[in-house]
């Protein structure tokens, strides 16, 4: 009995020392995020059943989510930009009204034409919120704790990928997608609520906790494009982080839209499987999540990273091999545990990289640019099946996981040379 008190205490002990790693103002924040995202993941992974229920076949939910990503791709570096200019919370919050007007459009689309064009608003969004999130995180810590606050943030984030897709399953397969889409506009409502009220809060407030403004012109655009391209060009590591990321972008953006398709058609699975293999996934994230922070800060952002890749490597081999339903949990497992490396080390990496004031053009740049490499990727995806078979897509993500992990383990510097690479970019910046 003592035992079990004393693993309790500990257990309490190590969550309190997570959670004071957390701001005020980021606990409010991540509220805000978790109950957007919690909607999000409701339809995220059904969204091409649904499509494909509206009558579309597999060329044109290719077709789909290629011509969706255009709009987003013009804002990514604008919205990026705003972030730095007027504020993280004000970007984040003008985010939220294209994406609550994004979910009226998904509830009443008569055809998957008129879906295509709630997809497109919806997708906005996140053109304002995801360069504003990493950024206003990196914002909130040091960086000697920078990984582990990437880690624990996006730990307690990975709540909506539990939650949300099961609900969503059940939702949709007891009543119906539409009324899905309904709770989850809903629910995504409330954050936005949250959002607005943190943005009129933080209009009055300048400290370090919150970044400060900047004048919001096209010579300043101008300025921190071209530093971040200076960056990009370099030959370092922001050279290499960007391709790898583009690489693996294009790979996974070729499959992921058809993995509900392959285990609803080809495998047999029902809608409430579909939705808790991605809960899998997000399940391992979240318990993994600290111990990659931790990883990163104590063994290097090189590690983690390619770590990372390997195991979703591995997840990409038995995606291939996989025949049942308990195949397809243990394959988003390993993916879980993979980004679960992966990605606080490489948001740590990227903020250690880039100075305060570009954080959310250089988020927004890298956005951008992955997104225009990855356009055609679905429409590929859905060719690459109709031509070659089911499995056809699904080849890439494994080949690119695997090679990225060989290459950035030579490319990116370990922990005896980070100084160096330090004094590299520093150069790069003011050469630009």
């Amino acid at each position: 009995m003592e035992t079990h008190v004393v693993r309790r205490e500990g257990v309490m002990e190590k969550l309190r020392g997570a959670m004071g790693l957390f701001t005020p103002a980021l606990l409010v924040f991540m509220a805000g995020m978790i109950l957007a995202n919690i909607a999000g993941a409701m339809n995220g992974s059904l969204m091409p059943l649904y499509v494909q229920s509206l009558g579309a076949d597999t060329k044109q939910i290719g077709l789909f989510f290629t011509a969706s990503a255009v709009a987003p791709l013009v804002l990514q570096i604008v919205g990026g930009f705003v972030s730095d200019s007027i504020g993280r919370l004000k970007a984040v919050a003008i985010g939220s009204i294209a994406g609550s007007i994004g979910y009226v459009l998904y509830a009443v689309a008569p055809v998957w034409g008129w879906l295509l064009v709630g997809h497109a608003v919806a997708s906005l969004a996140g053109c304002f919120v995801a360069p504003s999130f990493q950024a206003f995180i990196a914002e909130q810590s040091t960086e000697k704790t920078r990984a582990r606050v990437f880690a624990v943030s996006e730990s307690a984030f990975a709540v909506v990928g539990i939650v949300g897709p099961p609900i969503g399953g059940f939702l949709s397969q007891r009543y119906g997608f539409r009324l899905m889409f309904v709770a989850a506009g809903a629910l995504y409502l409330a954050a936005t609520v949250i959002r607005m009220a943190m943005a009129v809060r933080s209009r009055n407030r300048l400290s370090s906790t919150y970044h400060a403004p900047q004048k919001m012109t096209l010579a300043c655009l101008k300025s921190s494009m071209g530093a971040m391209v200076a960056l990009v060009l370099s030959g370092g590591v922001m050279t290499w982080l960007f391709l790898s990321d583009s690489v693996n972008d294009v790979a996974f953006s070729i499959a992921n839209h058809f993995d509900p398709i392959y285990q609803s058609n080809i495998i047999g699975m029902s809608n409430i499987q579909i939705t808790w293999v991605i809960s899998a996934f997000s399940i391992v994230r979240m318990i993994a999540l600290p111990f990659g922070g931790v990883f990163a800060d104590k063994a290097g952002e090189r590690a983690g990273i390619c770590l990372g890749h390997l195991l979703c490597g591995l997840g990409g081999a038995l995606f291939l091999l996989g025949t049942a339903y308990p195949h397809f949990v243990l394959v988003w497992a390993l993916y879980g545990l993979g980004v679960a490396l992966l990605s606080p080390a490489y948001n740590s990496l990227v903020s250690k990289e880039v100075p305060i004031g570009m954080r959310g053009t250089a988020f927004g740049l890298v956005s951008t640019t992955l997104g225009i490499a990855s356009l055609p990727a679905p429409y590929i995806g859905g060719l690459m099946w109709a031509r070659f078979g089911p499995k056809a897509p699904f080849v890439l993500p494994l080949l690119a996981s695997l090679s990225m992990a060989a290459i950035l383990w030579f490319k990116l510097p370990g922990r005896t040379d980070k100084a160096e690479q330090t004094a590299e970019t520093q150069t790069s910046l003011s050469q630009a």
